[in-house]
């Protein structure tokens, strides 16, 4: 990215960013604390397509953000290995199973499998999260996270057959 600052006597400073896409961002900074931010699709263009006025609180905090203050994103090759692990699977709960009637806590169903229940779906109710004492009942459909050969298992158990 191309960085361009420049005064603005009696005003403040500008800041120029031309990004990889070939748009330009303006950032204004008033002596007074007050920024306009001013977006270009093109940068020969002496007219903004839009522009924004924000406090220095929200400056700071907009700052913050692009910055990864709350939130980082994956590495797309560690995306790629998690993904690869990791899998969501909705199985169903029959009347054979160990696990109807029991609570979640109950059924140690991580300790068993690995496996966790991260949401029930049970006739129209959606029950996301569920607490360790959320009864499981026979004709649920649970929504289950956990390694492939995880949720093999929890599978087989949730069918009725044993481990």
């Amino acid at each position: 990215m191309h960085v361009k600052m420049a005064d603005l006597p009696g005003i403040g400073k500008k800041m120029s960013f031309l990004t990889a896409e070939g748009n330009m961002i303006v950032l204004v900074i008033h002596h007074t604390g007050k920024r306009e931010l001013y977006f270009f699709t093109d940068p020969d263009d002496d007219e903004a397509d839009f522009s924004v006025n924000l406090t220095a609180d929200e400056t700071r905090e907009l700052g913050a953000q692009l910055l990864g203050a709350v939130f980082q994103p994956i590495d797309s090759d560690k995306m790629k290995l998690f993904k690869s692990q990791i899998v969501m699977e909705w199985v169903d709960l029959k009347s054979a199973s160990p696990l109807a009637g029991k609570t979640i806590g109950e059924s140690e169903i991580r300790k068993r499998t690995g496996v966790s229940i991260v949401g029930i779906f049970r006739k129209k109710e959606v029950i996301a999260s569920p607490e360790v004492n959320q009864i499981l009942e026979a004709g649920d459909t649970l929504m289950a996270i956990g390694k492939s050969d995880q949720i093999a298992d929890f599978e087989r158990l949730c069918a009725g057959e044993a481990l």
